[in-house]
């Protein structure tokens, strides 16, 4: 058995890797090990990766180069959605001891302790054995905490890798997830946010549905505010956006991908909606709160993507009162059926068609956050940066910045914009 005291996390990625991120931090520290900065030298350090962008080996070579500056007999274990899809790319990086897959990582102190060759730890099974449903929450690391409440997909969109780096699409029921919320309430969460993969997919094993889940956890005493992650527009009923409108906790603020405002592009994405159904959830968002911060994802330069059905998204986002973008340029990834396209689109049209969308994004972000100086609204107040400035944000996710000394932390305040 190994012998050691301290460690280090470093997450790469979504809010559901930071939720799994802090769930097993939790073990090592009831195990009596101590957490540390990477940059102090930790005994152990545990990267948990992503691999939505290409960029996977290229991140996790760095983080491991500077682990390794800090403490060149540290114990490196990579986790995460790159480890299940790349396990024998990352053992083959200079410097790490062990890569655990999706099951694997739960069980992650374990193949720590008991590690004791000195040739790379690889255990990855099937994506398809990944049943269980782990449940976990962020705390300690931001002031929001991310309850995961779902986790894998089944949709199968030609672009992208999560169904086979996390599997198929599972939960726990609303009970269990409600003692979660719970747990995550008693150690002091002021905003909870709900996340997962598919988010709008939960429950359905259980015959329940995300409808009654929001429904249940408005209930719960001690929280001020919910916010619902990433959900699929099709899964966004009109009695989800209508039960946020008369909420007291939920939030006003809605993340909604879109991928393309093509219709032909979606078809080709493999997406369950079309622009119509879109354009439909966005107007009874504005319908029942004119107020709502919405964001979006958006694809640039899939493949077929041509210049014409580029301007289609330009235009159709033009049209919707959205608050935020978030872009993401196209990159290929191994065994999805997207890479097998021809009509391949350069990577300098790509980044122009990036930035494109990244100033339409700031303009949008702009004319929405002015719409309300002047205005007094509730602030969660988050981060207190080296100046003595202190952040949060408001209910429809304004973000706002004022003197440290004249509030607190994870306390709410009202301000006039």
């Amino acid at each position: 058995m190994r012998d050691f005291s301290t460690f280090s996390f470093h997450t790469l990625g979504c809010k559901l890797n930071f939720s799994e991120s802090s769930t097993l931090a939790k073990d090592f520290i009831s195990n009596g090990y101590g957490r540390v900065e990477l940059e102090d030298g930790p005994d152990v350090l545990v990267l948990n990766t992503c691999s939505v962008t290409d960029e996977a080996d290229q991140k996790c070579r760095y983080v491991v180069r500077k682990a390794k500056r800090a403490n060149p007999n540290v114990f490196i274990a990579v986790i995460g959605c790159y480890a299940q899809l790349k396990p024998e790319e990352i053992a083959a990086i200079e410097g790490v001891n062990v890569v655990l897959g999706a099951n694997e990582k739960f069980n992650l102190l374990k193949f720590i302790q008991e590690s004791e060759s000195e040739q790379v730890t690889v255990s990855a099974g099937e994506i398809k054995d990944v049943k269980e449903f782990i449940p976990s929450f962020s705390s300690g690391d931001r002031t929001r905490t991310f309850l995961k409440v779902q986790d894998g997909c089944n949709y199968f969109c030609s672009f992208c890798t999560i169904p086979l780096a996390r599997g198929r699409s599972r939960s726990a029921n609303i009970t269990a997830t409600m003692m979660e919320a719970q747990k995550a309430i008693d150690a002091g969460a002021k905003e909870i946010v709900l996340t997962g993969v598919n988010i709008g997919d939960f429950g359905t094993a259980h015959g329940e549905s995300f409808y009654e889940l929001i429904q249940k956890l408005d209930e719960l005493e001690g929280v001020f505010r919910y916010r619902i992650s990433s959900i699929e527009p099709n899964l966004l009923t009109d009695e989800i956006i209508s039960f946020v409108s008369k909420s007291k906790r939920f939030m006003p603020h809605f993340h909604v991908p879109l991928q393309s405002g093509s219709d032909t592009v979606l078809k080709e994405m493999r997406r369950r909606y079309r622009t119509d159904l879109y354009r439909a959830r966005m107007n009874k968002i504005r319908e029942v709160m004119p107020h709502a911060a919405i964001g979006i994802d958006v694809i640039v330069g899939f493949p077929g993507e041509t210049d014409a059905l580029f301007m289609e998204t330009v235009e159709f986002l033009k049209e919707i009162d959205f608050t935020y973008l978030h872009v993401f340029t196209y990159s290929e990834r191994a065994n999805t059926t997207a890479v097998r396209k021809d009509q391949v689109v350069p990577m300098e049209v790509r980044n122009e068609r990036n930035k494109t969308l990244r100033l339409l994004s700031a303009k949008k972000r702009e004319a929405f956050d002015s719409r309300f100086k002047g205005m007094y609204m509730p602030v969660l107040w988050e981060n207190i940066d080296e100046e003595n400035n202190i952040s949060g944000f408001t209910p429809n996710y304004i973000k706002v910045r004022r003197k440290a000394d004249e509030v607190l932390s994870n306390q709410i305040s009202e301000v006039q914009l």
